[in-house]
């Protein structure tokens, strides 16, 4: 799960991340800090540039932008304006509609589509921690990413503000984007990419 970086009893906010050595990248959630450290894999960094390139061909002269890691999102509930914000995360893409919520620093509030490309130490974290945390900012869909597995776990945000039943798709599906129907991406495609010996 990564290193975490806690005192006791402390919650951390987005103005003690500000502090921080920027030759280090760490996540906050809930007001625990999480270490992003060792760098992703090869595999996870082909994986991601394709779904980048995907996204960002589609979206041009669009409204919507596609930003990839590091970006910080902070997620601030309606308590916490955005320096006490207690999470702060760097998805591997970002997709976000709503261009109010794009500022220097990165994106304040909820974007419309997250994926993170998953991975043995990062796994717990995402399909918990951060599924929570993405479900309750309602964020409207989710990917988990297992690239060297070549498989995608969708979850789509339902009217009522939680997830459905997640849908898992793999190498030889194809998957359209719930936020853009009209895109469709071939797994065969995205993830030929995979060096299956560095598995």
């Amino acid at each position: 799960m990564g290193k975490v970086f806690a005192q006791s009893g402390r919650l951390y906010t987005y103005e003690d991340y500000l502090q921080w050595s920027e030759d280090e990248r760490w996540e906050i959630i809930d007001g625990v800090a999480f270490a992003m450290t060792p760098a992703p894999m090869s595999n996870h960094q082909r994986v991601s540039g394709e779904l980048f390139v995907s996204f960002n061909q589609y979206l041009k002269n669009k409204p919507c932008e596609v930003f990839a890691a590091p970006f910080d999102v902070r997620l601030p509930r309606a308590a916490e304006n955005d320096q006490k914000a207690t999470t702060v995360v760097q998805p591997d893409l970002t997709v976000i509609c709503d261009k109010s919520k794009i500022d220097r620093r990165g994106c304040l509030g909820s974007p419309d589509l997250i994926v993170e490309i998953s991975s043995p130490s990062t796994f717990h974290k995402d399909i918990k921690t951060k599924f929570k945390r993405y479900e309750e900012a309602r964020v409207k869909e989710y990917w988990i990413v297992h690239a060297e597995g070549k498989t995608i776990v969708v979850y789509r945000l339902l009217d009522t503000g939680s997830y459905a039943q997640p849908e898992i798709f793999g190498v030889e599906d194809e998957l359209s984007v719930g936020i853009f129907p009209d895109l469709v991406i071939s797994l065969k495609d995205l993830f030929s990419v995979v060096d299956d010996d560095l598995i």
